[in-house]
């Protein structure tokens, strides 16, 4: 108490002082001016740099100046990843700069960027070979023009720190560009352009700061919810009763006129048909849009949705596995029937998952205007702006040219942010009323209004000899399709010509070596009508890989084989499963790998564990076969035969991604997504009842807490190939793992995520 009495007011900060601060800190630190078309996430204003002179551009994604300051374009929204630092770095290495003279401009939506899209653990994947050829042209161009302007042959130039020299001269890049450079490259000269041996590389693989980690630990780092301009008004949605189908008969906001601030309610009319069914309520302030909600009466007729149940949409999959529905995957076997008819013993089990929210911390948000040269702009973190620019062009019945999404950076993202359809509501409000509109959802509507991970049910077989080998393997899983109700453009078609979501099916079609291999992916029409399905972290690798690494513990033990050896026996680098070059060199050799060495740091199969103690240890490829990620973990957990409580004590990952790119951010991505699997392993889920979600806030959505986070040891496997993933793949691994462990520490099988003290006890009492 003395110390709480003493003369230090900084030492006396309360909470509530400390938010009042930051908001004045996010006031004075100011907002992206609507003229702005970028940001640069490095300074609190968001400006972009400004180049000194000419900028030479060897290519769109980048300019260097006559100060030799290079600025990096990047289309990826940053979330918590770094994404920035990760692919300016891999660009200014083959470059040859200084890190201290590298920025980063996250671009606007303008159609020379191409496709934009922050998911599926792509981006350091996809970015690798553009950006080093980039830097290369650059490399090239400069080390060519020094050597013109000495008279020398330009093989005899190095290029180092942004400087070029012969060994007895050099000139830097800002000097190069001041004198003026106009050099360009065709595709085929870029492709031919030589890069740097790894060997060579000095920024990627090593730590370097962070471009945007300061504004972000000062909280000066600009998010959509920061978003403010002139003349706006604040809106607040008034959801349906169902996502689809629902229809406004009146409105009566008689009472809500008597709320100060309170402007008007709308009645939104939508032709993407987005948001049907919708009604905004407007005000000056956004307390009193929240008020003036709680005042108005909305009469609606709901869809054919309304009484739609988790157990209905469940019912529904296990009733499509039992057709013929869906699509079979190109596996190097799929037709089964022969060895199943010929087996000596098989095995079935059935998984099921329940459904799942984002619950990111910044609720979906998002400022829409038309500014005055009749650009419709949009302000809000989004992860796909490809997907939703359609869609607003749609609703806001104006050419895709006419609209331009600003860059910001999202408080969470995890998927959500892939669907931007809380912009549309936005951009309807914005449109009927003329003025400028900040839509901001509540933790309640953000939840309802979700892009729920589906409820998924999977049926598993397997067929087995006389001599107890495996010599068969089916997986039918049936799930909400995202892909499917939100970009079918991107759905492949399996050896059946139907087409599949193949996010909802990865992690099925296995590296192991099974003999005749069928996986068929089944979408479930009653879940897509009921909701909107949606890409959480790892998608549909978060329940296939449930499933076939719990399947793989149940297969073993049955032939009575160690869960280990039996694993290692089947991912044999063999036939499809050889893998292939570029991003699967070595195939389920390196699955193997992985495996083995998370066996090694968390010492799988000691036998001096206390009792209801246990190490479970699963292995996946996350994210998907054109992208393996090598993926291992092992999980120690004590469970309460009492209680049927677990406590995960310590968590071991072993990850070959190929090449590190960012060593501090890999680890923190791998430690976020294993941890994200620990709670949708055994805390996060809620049900759909009367067409929605039950779950609104976090009074009874508990996803994992502090206290309850374990130690987590990660592992990388050193590996000079190209780099793949990591954004996802931690997550895919550990639900597996765990009820590998329970397995192990008290004889229960479950086999339903989330897992839950009572399915403990009742799979004990089985």
């Amino acid at each position: 108490m003395s110390r709480l009495k003493g003369s230090d007011n900084q030492s006396q900060m309360t909470r509530r002082g400390f938010l009042v601060s930051m908001t004045a800190a996010g006031v004075a630190f100011g907002f992206p001016q609507a003229s702005n078309a970028a940001m640069n996430p490095a300074v609190p204003d968001g400006t972009p740099i400004t180049p000194n002179g000419q900028p030479f551009e060897p290519s769109m994604w980048y300019w260097i100046d006559a100060d030799g300051q290079v600025n990096v374009n990047i289309i990826r929204a940053e979330m918590g990843q770094h994404v920035g630092t990760a692919i300016a770095r891999i660009l200014a290495d083959e470059l040859e700069v200084a890190w201290e003279n590298v920025h980063i401009t996250h671009v606007d939506t303008a159609e020379k960027w191409g496709l934009m899209v922050t998911g599926g653990s792509w981006s350091i994947w996809q970015s690798w070979p553009v950006y080093r050829q980039a830097g290369a042209a650059g490399r090239t161009a400069l080390i060519e023009a020094a050597a013109a302007k000495w008279g020398v042959d330009a093989s005899g130039l190095t290029a180092r720190d942004g400087a070029v020299t012969d060994g007895t001269q050099s000139i830097s890049y800002g000097d190069l560009v001041a004198e003026g450079l106009d050099r360009s490259f065709t595709e085929d000269e870029l492709a031919a352009l030589p890069l740097k041996p790894h060997a060579d590389l000095r920024l990627v693989g090593q730590d370097v700061h962070p471009l945007d980690l300061d504004t972000k630990t000062t909280g000066q780092a600009i998010y959509g919810l920061d978003a403010k301009v002139d003349g706006m008004v604040y809106g607040v949605p008034m959801l349906p009763p169902t996502r689809y189908g629902s229809k406004v008969n009146s409105v009566d906001d008689s009472a809500a006129k008597e709320v100060k601030g309170y402007l008007e309610t709308v009645v939104l009319d939508d032709p993407s048909g987005t948001v049907p069914g919708w009604v905004v309520v407007l005000g000056k302030t956004l307390h009193a849009a929240r008020m003036a909600t709680y005042e108005i009466s909305v009469d609606w007729t709901a869809g054919e949705t309304a009484n739609v149940s988790e157990d209905d949409i469940q019912a529904r999959s296990r009733e499509l596995i039992a057709s013929d529905a869906g699509s079979i995957l190109h596996t190097e076997q799929p037709e089964t029937s022969a060895v199943f008819d010929a087996a000596a013993e098989t095995l079935e089990a059935e998984y099921t998952t329940q459904s799942v929210l984002h619950f990111q911390m910044e609720p979906v948000n998002a400022t829409v205007f038309q500014n005055a040269d009749g650009i419709w702009e949009t302000h809000a973190g989004n992860q796909w702006q490809s997907l939703i620019l359609p869609t607003l062009s749609t609703a806001l019945e104006v050419p895709a040219d006419k609209i331009v999404m600003r860059s910001y950076m999202l408080g969470g993202g995890f998927g959500r942010r892939l669907n931007g359809d809380y912009i549309v509501p936005a951009a309807l409000a914005s449109k009927a009323v003329g003025k400028p509109v900040k839509l901001v959802f509540s933790r309640e509507e953000d939840a309802q209004f979700d892009s729920i991970r589906s409820p998924s049910v999977q049926k598993l077989r397997m067929a087995f000899d006389d001599a107890k080998a495996v010599t068969g393997m089916e997986h039918h899983a049936a799930a909400g399709w995202p892909t499917q109700v939100m970009a079918p453009g991107f759905m492949p078609k399996g050896v059946n010509e139907e087409p599949y979501d193949p996010f909802a099916i990865d992690g099925a079609d296995h590296w192991y070596s099974v003999g005749a291999h069928r996986v068929r992916a089944i979408s479930n029409d009653l879940a897509n009508a009921t909701f909107r399905p949606g890409w959480l972290r790892s998608v549909g690798p978060g329940w296939t890989n449930f499933a076939v690494e719990s399947f793989m513990d149940e297969a073993a033990h049955k032939v009575g084989a160690d869960p280990l050896q039996f694993r290692l026996d089947h991912l044999k680098a063999e036939g499809i499963n050889a893998g292939s070059a570029p991003n699967a060199v070595g195939g389920a050799s390196r699955q193997a790998t992985v495996l083995q060495r998370v066996a090694e740091m968390s010492g799988y199969g000691k036998t001096d564990l206390p009792e209801g103690t246990a190490i479970g240890i699963a292995t996946t490829f996350g994210q998907s076969r054109s992208m393996p990620t090598w993926t291992a973990a092992a999980v120690k957990l004590a469970v309460d035969a009492e209680t049927g409580e677990v406590a995960v004590q310590k968590m071991w990952l072993a990850f070959d991604c190929g090449t590190v790119v960012d060593p501090d951010g890999a680890h923190a991505q791998c430690v976020g997504a294993a941890l994200w699997g620990l709670s949708m392993a055994l805390h996060e889920g809620t049900r759909i009842e009367n067409g929605n979600v039950v779950d609104l806030n976090l009074g009874s959505y508990t996803p994992l807490r502090m206290v309850d986070v374990p130690d987590v040891e990660v592992a990388f496997v050193e590996s000079t190939e190209a780099p793949v993933g990591l954004g996802e793949p931690g997550t895919t691994v550990i639900a597996p793992a765990i009820a590998n462990a329970i397995f192990n520490a008290t004889g229960a099988r479950v086999r339903h995520l989330p897992i839950t003290p009572d399915a403990i006890l009742a799979a004990l009492e089985s």
